[in-house]
């Protein structure tokens, strides 16, 4: 997965159709709403642009003031300051330095906040029924979040969700994301077809298209 990826463009036309059609194909056969969602990252991570600003900078400074100003720290002070925009504009626009300063539990931090929040921008928690899934796919962090509502948590539990986002981060890495998560949607479906099985008056509540945020 590559960095600065856009969210529109991480699945095809064709890879989206598929995916919509796995999802209408769960809903068809239970009273659960699956929703997908992309994201580019699940935070800005400014605290990474600063760390990375100061770092740089201050090397710079130090190599620069050594060459050409004798090592005076009267240079290198104002020089550190003045190069800290840049180089934080620098880690700005170049995810794959940013990465390099922020922690792994930071990220998982990071897209599991992301879910949560997606999973009330998009309206998951209003389904009747409680039966809301969400999996969240941030290719900054290039983790997968599936979140679920309280009616399907109690009947299938956080871990049966982690690991269908296992089985999707596995097929990103593969090369093969729309095909396993196709598989984790379908492998959902056949839960919540158990647990939740399709009633008479079940209604679509929510989008079957692949979101982006």
């Amino acid at each position: 997965m590559k960095h600065g990826l856009k969210a529109e463009r991480f699945f095809t036309a064709e890879e989206k159709k598929r995916i919509k059609e796995a999802t209408r194909d769960v809903e068809a056969r239970s009273i659960g709403e699956v929703a997908v969602m992309v994201v580019e990252s699940s935070d800005h991570y400014f605290e990474a642009e600063i760390i990375g600003g100061i770092l740089f900078a201050g090397l710079f400074s130090l190599i620069m003031t050594v060459l050409f100003f004798r090592a005076s720290v009267w240079f290198y002070v104002p020089l550190c300051f003045l190069a800290f925009f840049p180089f934080r504009l620098l880690f700005r626009k170049a995810p794959a330095l940013k990465s390099a300063f922020i922690g792994v539990r930071r990220k998982e931090h990071a897209v599991r906040l992301r879910a949560i929040r997606a999973f009330y921008e998009k309206g998951l928690y209003k389904t009747r029924n409680n039966t809301g899934i969400l999996f969240l796919v941030s290719l900054f962090e290039r983790k997968v979040r599936v979140l679920a509502d309280s009616g399907i948590h109690e009947k299938i539990g956080q871990e049966t969700l982690n690991g269908f986002a296992r089985g999707v981060s596995r097929g990103i890495r593969e090369g093969r994301a729309s095909d396993a998560l196709c598989d984790a949607i379908r492998e959902a479906g056949e839960l919540l077809s158990r647990h939740f099985p399709l009633g008479g008056d079940d209604t679509n509540e929510l989008s079957d298209d692949v979101m982006t945020g």
